[in-house]
């Protein structure tokens, strides 16, 4: 067990997990993330002085979810798509434990359909969508959050993919942000949870045929997600023992 986090420098240790099978080969995606979206994460996070950001990757050993890797994770950023189902389920359930016992945990996008999303808070992830270049306005509805830090009232996206309610999850702690699309749909696009130890955060912007981790608010949403999201305690996996009483 362990008070606070980061490395002997303070920094916030994020990994940006990302599937990367696909969209390296999509002309729509590449021109906007000629690196991969994880590289562009990764890049703004790591502006911040007090972030330390690298990527993890489903192609690389144990699909970027080893152990050595989230031991040394205080903030796992988690965008995924259509490779869900191709996480192991050993892996998966690595990182509800260590979620459980105290690594933060932000999901992006599509990621509400990820292993760990669904079992962290025991819903299908189910919402209803439509790609079709509408306009966003995403309303902050809970100005005093920390995530919400420096964020205005609303802020448009000129694109984005459409999600819409109802949403599949559990009652949030807290409901951040709502989208509302140029369709007429409505969305909860910011929320927070807690799992044991570990704080959670949803956020819905981030289709990959966008460029909207390149948006100044977009960023700003989850560096502050990063920062509220980190380890205040770190605890390993815990059995349920029995103890004698205190007093005889």
């Amino acid at each position: 067990m362990s008070n606070g986090s980061g490395t002997a420098s303070g920094k916030i240790r994020v990994a940006v997990w990302n599937e990367y099978m696909d969209e390296q080969k999509r002309d729509t995606v590449t021109c906007h993330y000629p690196q991969g979206l994880h590289a562009v994460i990764a890049d703004f996070l790591n502006r911040e002085e007090d972030i330390s950001a690298k990527a993890s990757l489903i192609g690389d050993p144990e699909q970027g979810l080893a152990e050595s890797v989230l031991q040394n994770t205080d903030v796992l950023v988690w965008w995924g798509h259509v490779h869900h189902g191709d996480v192991q389920d050993n892996l998966a359930q690595r990182v509800i434990e260590h979620v459980q016992g105290g690594m933060g945990i932000i999901f992006l996008h599509s990621a509400h359909k990820s292993k760990p999303f669904t079992r962290l808070l025991g819903t299908d992830g189910y919402l209803s969508w439509r790609e079709a270049e509408e306009k966003c306005r995403v309303w902050t509805v809970a100005p005093a959050h920390p995530i919400a830090a420096g964020i205005p009232e609303s802020f448009v996206i000129e694109h984005e993919e459409m999600y819409s309610e109802p949403f599949g999850v559990p009652d949030p702690k807290t409901t951040v942000f709502i989208s509302w699309f140029k369709g007429g749909n409505v969305f909860r696009s910011g929320l927070t949870f807690e799992r044991g130890f570990g704080k959670i955060f949803y956020f819905q912007p981030g289709h990959e045929t966008y460029p909207n981790y390149h948006n100044e608010y977009v960023r700003k949403v989850i560096v502050n997600a990063v920062r509220w999201a980190k380890p205040q305690l770190r605890i390993g996996v815990r059995d349920c023992p029995r103890v004698d009483p205190l007093e005889w």
